[in-house]
């Protein structure tokens, strides 16, 4: 395999990051569209790491820390290009920079039905916790006499 270059994304590599995980990520984001990624970026620029071989988009996963907690998502890797080491390199960039803001633990966000994905992480480290489960709800903006309201001071 040629070099393997990790990075941090910029707001120029949203599109590619979205035509990247429409091929390689299973499954989709409410947040999967362009104001998703530049606003990941936006707001934490080293949250979103990439992994280029020969100038190609063949990995990335999402690392963000929000100052408590430290979460991963979409660890994805270009189907030609697994079991090269692609996860494992993006997986340990991921690690040393919550080491290096403080973060104490991992979460990964993993799909109950994707199994590769839970043998990619528990080869990572990673165990599954069955004490608790992810409960959602999308949001939509709450409208307040014609304006949008914000967090509360």
């Amino acid at each position: 395999m040629n070099q393997l270059r990790i990075r941090a994304a910029a707001p120029a590599d949203a599109e590619d990051v979205l035509a990247f995980w429409r091929e390689a990520a299973e499954g989709t984001s409410i947040t999967d569209d362009l104001d998703g990624v530049h606003r990941l970026i936006a707001r934490d620029p080293d949250a979103l790491i990439l992994a280029e071989s020969a100038g190609l988009l063949v990995g990335s996963v999402v690392a963000g820390y929000d100052g408590w907690r430290c979460s991963l998502y979409r660890l994805a890797v270009l189907p030609a290009h697994r079991r090269q080491g692609i996860a494992t390199a993006l997986l340990d960039a991921a690690e040393r920079r919550f080491l290096a803001v403080g973060g104490r633990r991992g979460d990964a966000m993993v799909l109950e039905a994707n199994g590769r994905a839970r043998q990619a992480w528990a080869a990572a480290g990673y165990h599954r916790e069955d004490h608790c489960h992810r409960w959602v709800k999308p949001l939509e903006p709450v409208r307040d006499a014609g304006r949008a309201t914000g967090p509360v001071s």
